[in-house]
């Protein structure tokens, strides 16, 4: 008969931001530890509140599969003599726990055979539980009381039934029961009896708790969207802010409040980023955009008294409104240019200089950029944005809210009449900010973009901060991330090898003698960032591997066309054929040495010569695929050598007894292999 299996672990509030990957945790180790165990179940769910985390296995069986386990011993040879067991085997078997009459012989060997009946599951749920609670680990840890056991935070009860009969389970001094707790406001907080795993969301609902994370997130977004309809406008719910309220309330209940019309004199982010950022409201917008003076919040209870609960987030808010409000005024003193100076204030990164330093390399650097792109833009415009493009880090409103730097930049340039560009570029140059943010839309905002994600990353290797495994307080990675993305969005060809020369020659590193080797190191740290990211995107590994082979190849956008376009080549009939040729080609050229000048008059068979006429025809046929990004072309054109590469090795034998003879069909073989590996190095291919 199939059970259902609870483990309640209350807690003191956890933060909201660490509940998503503890459920997740919680999921696939249960899920890990029965599949181990041979234990039967339909489902497993991790649910979970700020107090409380809890694992359901649904339909759990009582008892574990039965199973059979084999062993391997000696050789029959070494087993038996005449037919008799040996010491050998006698050892084997009462090693392995079986009688050594029981042992099997099968073809040159004896095993071992054991078939173990299931145990009863309700024996091994307190080692899973305890497992499961041991197993679990958190961004921070506390420690409590006199325990030295460290958990997310103090626990204070457990509950764990298999359908009615409590499992022993202990930690830190708590041991696990039939009861819980309740809201800690909308009831007395005092422990409720659960009488059987399946009461537990009945039980909880008449707690005040809704304990399944996606209805409550269902719930509040659905409360939000009528409310903010009812107040005349639509709601601006951000992904991330919904999962955080979430985790933040167990009974949720939108309230609506309101702040002075004065306030929306300030840019619309200055009001939204308190108010979301700080406070968590969802803001609220007139159907053209415009900020309307209301936003909805989320209490963690019922439906009583909400006008004193909104009078009191109102009060809140209007004392971050004040707060910007100060602080945009004061700003407003001072234009944008005016605040450099005090940019010389602002360490950049120890012994690089101050962000008055980096400013003006910034615009040496886009300038150099652009000039390496060709790109069209308004050079005045570029090099003002890259010279103001840190200025407002000394605002007074970006040092209270340091989430408005750039948006605060745009705000004061269009202010100061600086012209659309600049302020655009300001903007857009620390785009992007986080993964699945926009990308900078114009020449100015992308270039000063790279140039600037490309400077910290050059300075922080320099001092040798490169990321190691999973620490990167620099946020290197992401901005590796973000000059890629970039460049592919831009369509951007350029060599990022000398690119990264620039940056540190402008840089003036101390030690000049090893820019070569910091180049290469930064240059490979970028390679991987886009290796991981073409397979993220589904490109084959191997697909990956062939096109990232050419380490001369540092054009990110040409290595992104030609991975796009081999990897839909791979999956045609015809790859195979190629593949194949190609690989024999590979392994013969990397025999070739000395002389690679192709002289036709020492070839002496009649399939040396069709293979060369051919390569010249395919080449030509190539070289404007080639100049255009179109590598689908280049594979197709390829793939009208392989008739002739497989004549050739049907025919020739390119080891020569003579040395010239053998080094002019290496010779072919090399041209071939420049055709046949124009794309990416196909023997990679699996």
């Amino acid at each position: 008969m199939a059970k259902r299996l609870l483990f309640e672990i209350g807690t003191e509030e956890i933060p909201a931001n660490f509940m998503s990957g503890i459920l997740e945790q919680v999921s696939a180790l249960a899920k890990k530890q029965l599949e181990e165990l041979r234990i039967p179940y339909i489902a497993v769910n991790a649910l979970g509140t700020p107090r409380r985390v809890t694992l359901l296995v649904e339909g759990m069986a009582e008892t574990q599969a039965d199973s059979t386990v084999e062993a391997k011993g000696p050789s029959v040879k070494i087993a038996f003599k005449e037919g008799a067991p040996t010491k050998a085997a006698e050892g084997f078997a009462r090693g392995q726990g079986v009688d050594v009459k029981d042992l099997e012989t099968r073809g040159d060997y004896v095993f071992a055979v054991k078939h173990l009946a299931g145990q009863k599951v309700v024996e091994l749920l307190p080692d899973f539980l305890s497992n499961i609670l041991s197993s679990l680990s958190f961004p921070k840890n506390m420690r409590w009381a006199d325990h030295e056991t460290r958990f997310v935070r103090p626990v204070h009860w457990l509950v764990a039934l298999f359908d009615d009969q409590v499992v022993p389970v202990e930690f830190n001094g708590v041991k696990s029961g039939n009861q819980t707790r309740g809201h800690r406001f909308l009831t007395d907080d005092k422990m409720t009896v659960i009488p059987c795993a399946n009461d537990y969301e009945k039980v909880m609902t008449e707690l005040f708790v809704m304990v399944n994370q996606l209805e409550r997130k269902v719930l509040i977004k659905r409360q939000v969207e009528e409310l903010a309809a009812k107040e005349g406008g639509h709601a601006e719910i951000k992904e991330d802010l919904l999962e955080e309220v979430t985790y933040l309330v167990e009974w949720p209940t939108a309230l609506c409040g309101k702040f002075e019309d004065r306030f929306l004199a300030l840019p619309k982010e200055c009001i939204i980023t308190p108010m979301r950022e700080h406070q968590r409201y969802f803001p609220v917008l007139k159907e053209d955009g415009t900020l309307l003076n209301k936003f909805i919040t989320v209490r963690n209870g019922g439906s009583q008294f909400l006008d004193v609960v909104a009078h009191g987030n109102e009060r809140v808010l209007r004392a971050r409104l004040s707060d910007a409000e100060f602080f945009f005024k004061e700003d407003r003193k001072q234009s944008l240019a005016d605040r450099l100076p005090k940019l010389e204030t602002v360490s950049f990164q120890e012994g690089l200089g101050n962000m008055r330093d980096k400013s003006e390399r910034l615009v040496k650097a886009a300038a150099a950029l652009a000039k390496d792109l060709n790109a069209k833009v308004n050079t005045k415009d570029l090099e003002r944005t890259a010279l103001l493009c840190k200025a407002d880090l000394v605002t007074g409103m970006v040092v209270e809210f340091t989430e408005l730097q750039g948006v605060m930049g745009r705000e004061y340039a269009k202010l100061d009449k600086e012209g659309e560009a600049v302020a655009k570029g300001i903007f857009e140059h620390y785009l992007p900010r986080f993964a699945g943010d926009i990308l900078p839309a114009t020449e100015i905002g992308r270039i000063v973009g790279i140039a600037d994600k490309l400077d910290n990353i050059v300075a922080t290797f320099s001092r040798g901060l490169a990321p190691t495994g999973s620490q990167d307080p620099y946020a290197l990675r992401r901005q590796a991330l973000g000059v890629i993305n970039i460049i592919i969005d831009a369509g951007y060809h350029f060599s990022m090898q000398k690119t990264l020369a620039t940056m540190c020659q402008l840089l003036n590193l101390p030690n000049a003698d090893k820019t070569g080797e910091l180049i290469n190191q930064i240059g490979e740290f970028i390679r991987q960032r886009l290796k991981n990211m073409l397979i993220d995107q589904g490109i084959r590994y191997d697909v990956v591997d062939g096109v990232l082979s050419n380490a001369k190849n540092d054009d990110v956008a040409d290595l992104c066309k030609r991975a796009a376009a081999l990897n839909e080549f791979v999956t045609k009939p015809e790859a195979a054929e190629l593949v194949q040729a190609a690989t024999r080609v590979n392994n013969l050229c990397k025999k070739a040495e000395g002389e690679t000048a192709i002289n036709t008059n020492l070839f002496q068979k009649d399939a040396e010569k069709a293979l060369y006429k051919a390569v010249l025809a395919v080449n030509k046929e190539i070289l404007p695929l080639a100049v255009a990004y179109n590598y689908a072309g280049v594979l197709a054109a390829a793939t009208k050598l392989v008739g002739e590469i497989n004549k050739f090795f049907e025919d020739v034998m390119v080891m020569d007894e003579d040395v010239n003879v053998k080094n002019n069909r290496l010779a072919l073989l090399l041209a071939v292999q420049d055709i046949t590996n124009g794309v990416g190095d196909l023997s990679c291919i699996v």
